[in-house]
């Protein structure tokens, strides 16, 4: 499964900025709103960091709501529409059923905490491909040149909370 990026934010003084759009015949299990989503944000010419602040949501949380692994609220949806420019009614439609996550992907993990993980990229693995491929084009995150770091928050009510951190370097796809 791959996604595509288009240079479509360019203006004569400032270098293209390539925006994740949507392969349809690479994710067949995909809601109808990611077709709708995916070809608004590009006759919008918009990335996820914008939109995530048009919404009031970070650029993760929005790109997942593209890919159906987020819950838009109807506030999400009227914001989403008014940026985009598609008619809320059907878009409501479209977003307002609970996400189906992670339908199209088999999770062999049995180890509970392993299995955790493994659900956050299920859940958000798309959109964080999206959000790094815009930021720093076609590549992958290095998983040998890598350091990550775990970090407990207690929050003013006593809940821990697990703070993961993971660094690795850009890895560009080479040209050959």
């Amino acid at each position: 499964m791959s996604l595509a990026t288009l240079d479509v934010r360019s203006a004569p003084d400032q270098p293209a900025t390539p925006l994740t759009s949507l392969q349809t015949i690479e994710h067949p299990n995909l809601p109808a709103a990611s077709t709708t989503l995916f070809k608004a944000k590009a006759a919008r010419n918009v990335t996820f960091q914008e939109i995530g602040e048009a919404i009031g949501r970070n650029e993760v949380a929005a790109a997942a709501i593209f890919y159906g692994q987020a819950k838009a609220s109807p506030e999400d949806i009227k914001k989403l529409a008014d940026l985009l420019f598609i008619p809320e009614q059907p878009l409501s439609e479209q977003l307002s059923g609970f996400p189906d996550r992670g339908r199209s992907v088999e999770m062999p993990p049995k180890e509970p905490l392993i299995y955790r993980l493994y659900e956050i990229v299920q859940n958000y693995g798309y959109a964080y491909k999206a959000v790094l491929n815009e930021k720093f084009g076609d590549g992958i995150m290095s998983a040998i040149s890598f350091s990550t770091k775990v970090e407990k928050e207690t929050d003013e009510d006593g809940n821990n909370w697990a703070v993961i951190t993971l660094r690795g370097k850009w890895l560009p796809f080479s040209r050959f």
